[in-house]
């Protein structure tokens, strides 16, 4: 059998977010954000663990590029830090933090790299949070603003704009169950928030194509969950999968590409809110053409009805909490899945990314889409061998030797899958885990912060320059 080849025109990229990788967070004029001060409440994050120094990209962008340079990527997928930019989230621009974004996306098209920036991956300004944060209708007309100065001061030199990184976790993990910033417990604040968000998108992408034009190509990016039912005979179980899907998927899906919320999200959250934040004119606005829809995607969920009797599981893949993102699915518990599992303790099933794109496809079928992250933790060992660190990340090779197949997969089924991009470039803060929990092909040492290429880092290198998919053993330098 022959190794499997993709397009010649297909992106292969790599993933970082900026308080997670950058560093110095009280220099160049940056104000704080939200997760500036979460992670800085005892007990909120590992160790109590922070990004004041995270890689230290921010003084070391440089050599990150030429990382990617070798990796032989053809992009590079990285968030803007808003309160660097912009430090109060509305009022005066920071010249110095317009100019480090600047730079970077100069230096990544010097060296024949893409830049794909993401305007929001969850370093909300602090002062935006003080004022309601994402259940605040203005903190969606502040964004809109900065996402106008960004395309103005960036302007044709981005490849892609994406909007949003993963609101369903800003929205639910920052404002339902609280195990991200800003720590809220609020489940009508959850849902105002998931309503902000969307409104925020349609309003950026307005933005940023009354100043770019139509040559600007404009995303969003959804961690698109993928639920299994316990019973897949069972009308109640099929039923929780069309409960939990209407929160996590069609609250975003609806919205951005339908023009709608799901008739049955409402009516399921009746109990919460009569969604009367949602504004005449409002789902217009979120439903703005998009040139690519950013999919990320790690594990699946099992989800069943829950009977009432004994103690409801919430095996969902995410830290035990206070509150809950799963508002108002009370009869809905999810159930621990079969293995293997990642050092997230997220089960390992390739198979899920290609039912989601072709799931995706099969709805929205004139709609190009991309994987914008997909990667694994796993517990890293430095060895030295002949005078040279290396990592034999042996697990984190076949995770994405798999799921890079499964997107091979959709794509043989027809999926317009134009990309893929590893999660993540670098071992990072990985947010309420700390530096505990290691995502990166290049391994970072927080003591020294040299950076390491591990065997997945050589084995993305064959896969990106060939766009031939390697066999795991392919691992040496090349």
């Amino acid at each position: 059998m022959s190794a499997r080849k993709f397009p010649a025109d297909f992106l292969w990229g790599s993933a970082t977010a900026s308080y997670q990788i950058e560093g110095a967070v009280t220099e160049g004029g940056r104000g704080p954000s939200i997760w500036d001060t979460f992670s800085k409440t005892p007990g909120k994050t590992l160790n109590g663990d922070t990004g004041d120094v995270a890689d230290d990209h921010f003084h070391r962008w440089q050599e990150d590029v030429e990382h990617i340079r070798n990796l032989g990527l053809g992009a590079y997928r990285f968030s803007i830090a808003w309160p660097r930019v912009q430090p109060g989230g509305s009022g005066e621009f920071s010249a110095e933090g317009i100019r480090f974004y600047s730079d970077l996306v100069d230096g990544l098209i010097a060296a024949g790299i893409k830049p794909v920036v993401t305007l929001y991956h969850w370093d909300l300004p602090q002062e935006l949070e003080d004022a309601g944060g994402w259940t605040n209708r203005e903190t969606a007309y502040a964004f809109a603003k900065y996402a106008r100065r960004m395309a103005e001061e960036l302007g044709g030199r981005i490849d892609v704009w994406t909007t949003l990184n993963e609101p369903w976790c800003s929205a639910y993990l920052g404002y339902g169950s609280g195990v991200h910033a800003p720590g809220r417990t609020e489940p009508l604040a959850a849902l105002q928030a998931v309503h902000h968000l969307n409104l925020a998108h349609g309003l950026a992408v307005q933005q940023i194509r009354e100043v770019l034009g139509s040559a600007a190509k404009t995303s969003i990016t959804l961690n698109l969950h993928v639920f299994r039912p316990d019973d897949p005979t069972s009308e109640a179980d099929l039923g929780a999968v069309r409960v939990v899907d209407a929160l996590a998927n069609r609250a975003f899906l609806g919205p951005v590409l339908d023009g709608a919320y799901p008739a049955d999200l409402l009516e399921n959250t009746a109990s919460v809110t009569d969604w009367s934040f949602v504004h005449d004119g409002d789902l217009e606005i979120t439903r703005q053409p998009l040139d690519v829809l950013g999919v990320n995607y790690y594990s699946t969920a099992r989800v069943r009805h829950f009977s009432g009797q004994g103690d409801r599981q919430q095996a969902d893949g995410h830290k035990d909490a206070a509150g809950t993102p799963w508002i108002a699915a009370d009869e809905v518990e999810f159930l621990p899945q079969p293995g293997p599992y990642t050092a997230m303790g997220w089960n390992i099933e390739p198979a899920g990314l290609t039912d989601l794109l072709v799931s995706l496809h099969k709805t929205y079928p004139g709609q190009p889409l991309m994987v914008t992250e997909n990667g694994a933790a796993f517990d890293d060992t430095v060895v030295v061998e002949d005078g040279v660190a290396r990592v034999h990340d042996v697990e984190r090779v076949s995770y994405l030797h798999d799921h890079v197949e499964a997107v091979g997969q959709a794509h043989d089924q027809g999926v317009d899958v134009r990309g893929y991009f590893a999660w993540s470039l670098l071992d990072n803060f990985e947010w309420a885990y700390g530096y505990d929990r290691r995502f990166g092909i290049i391994r970072v040492d927080y003591e020294t912060l040299e950076r390491t290429w591990k065997d997945s880092a050589h084995w993305y290198r064959r896969l990106a320059t060939s766009g031939t998919l390697p066999t795991t053993d392919e691992v040496t330098p090349a």
